[in-house]
């Protein structure tokens, strides 16, 4: 019996810690989308995250690119080192040390929200438990609490777009080709259907005037007659704008996403609104939840791991929409595919995922990952995850090199999408609303 005794501690003695944590900028091409603020810069900016045990395995994450994000990682990146993978809570309070300068002890959330620290966590957390699949040898779903369902469901993302990136020849132009008018929208939607088989449909909206996107919707719901829509104009619209157009979205919309640009609009809107109304920008920390139920602002939330704080922040925010009545569905960004599949990892074990989530990966073409974007084969609009344990994925070094060169040489450091628009409209000013 002793000798089992000491065999067993000596099992757990050479439990793995972490030995190295690796964070590499880089940067992918990103066609010239239209939003509110302006239009996509030429590349877009990640941070890929490697955090790796003594026994050789390497956990991925994927995080923003952007200087400010850099930093944080920076500073709590050696702070991890000789932890174990399965100490979550170990994890935030150091990242609480490094990031916020202070111990990790339960805080009440701050009412203001705290995405630097919430991001940097979350980078973190994700190639944790990307290690704690691999060394359970379980997928990472079952990590977090088992499925609920076999696919995700992501949606369409439609975008006014440029045919190219102006003032830049080397870069060659995206084969989506222009989408300005209702005709190339629709165009544009049925090739999203037809190549990934969507069966919801979003419109990145505040480009042009409210009416004449709304026609744009209107064109393509005749052209795809049930299917689910929903417009995102980002907060350009004001609560006037708001009151007047909302007629005009009986029975076309699903939900109406972040039409004004703060909690207390969104409060005004919730008063005369006849649809659900969505949120992944007045409502994006757990601080914000306590004034958006007592506004009634909100009826679905659009999480997102990457700034709640992680994927189990995640799970709990679904909580939260099973406790207040808020329907859950998923924001994106421009993304690779270590978030995709973090994305539908979690995706999976939500019971209350209301709505089919965002996804920026149709308009990507390169990836980080081991095997590219065949890890990514998307059924009817839904999304299994990549097989194996842990993420499913690995990460290719030849690619990571690309790409990290790709950030050393593009010169970009912040997301600036009204500075690019400038090049095409030297006048233009990114104030919102814009109508």
């Amino acid at each position: 019996m002793k000798r089992s005794i000491a065999g067993a501690a000596a099992t757990v003695s050479r439990r793995p810690r972490i030995a190295d944590v690796r964070v590499t900028p880089i940067a992918f091409r990103d066609p010239p989308l239209l939003n509110v603020v302006g239009v996509h810069e030429p590349w877009a900016l990640r941070s890929i995250i490697e955090v790796e045990t003594d026994d050789g395995r390497i956990g991925l994450g994927e995080s923003y690119g952007d200087l400010e994000t850099l930093g944080n990682l920076a500073r709590a990146q050696k702070q991890l080192v000789g932890l174990d993978p399965f100490d979550l809570n170990g994890l935030t309070a150091k990242v609480y040390e490094a990031v916020a300068g202070q111990p990790f002890a339960g805080q009440t959330f701050p009412p203001a929200g705290d995405k630097a620290l919430a991001s940097a966590i979350a980078a973190f957390e994700v190639a944790f438990l990307d290690l704690q699949g691999q060394i359970a040898d379980r997928p990472l779903y079952e990590i977090l609490g088992g499925a609920v369902r076999e696919r995700v469901a992501y949606s369409a993302y439609l975008f006014y777009k440029f045919k190219q990136h102006k003032d830049d020849p080397g870069y060659p132009p995206d084969d989506w080709g222009e989408a300005l008018t209702h005709a190339q929208m629709v165009d544009q939607t049925r090739r999203m259907v037809e190549e990934y088989g969507f069966g919801s449909i979003k419109l990145k909206a505040g480009v042009f005037e409210p009416d004449f996107e709304i026609d744009t919707l209107r064109a393509i719901a005749k052209a795809f007659p049930g299917y689910p829509l929903r417009i995102d104009p980002n907060g350009g619209w004001s609560v006037e704008t708001t009151r007047r157009l909302m007629p005009k979205f009986e029975g076309l919309l699903e939900y109406l996403e972040d039409p004004v640009n703060s909690l207390d609009e969104a409060g005004e809107v919730a008063k005369f609104s006849t649809l659900p109304l969505a949120t992944n920008m007045v409502t994006v920390a757990f601080g914000h939840i306590p004034k958006t139920v007592r506004l009634n602002a909100m009826q679905v939330i659009l999480t997102d791991h990457h700034y709640w704080g992680g994927l189990r922040a995640t799970q709990t925010l679904a909580h939260y929409g099973r406790t207040f009545g808020l329907g859950i569905s998923m924001h994106s960004n421009s993304h690779l595919g270590i978030s995709l599949a973090a994305m539908t990892h979690v995706g999976l074990t939500i019971p209350n995922l209301a709505y089919a989530c965002d996804t920026h990966y149709p308009w990507q073409v390169e990836e980080v990952v081991e095997g590219g974007r065949a890890n990514f084969r998307f059924e009817k609009g839904a999304l299994a995850p990549p097989p194996g344990p842990g993420l499913g994925v690995r990460l290719d070094r030849a690619a990571l090199a690309t790409l990290h060169k790709q950030y050393v040489d593009c010169g970009i450091r912040k997301r600036d999408d009204a500075k690019e628009m400038r090049k095409y409209r030297p006048d233009w000013k990114s104030d919102r609303p814009r109508f």
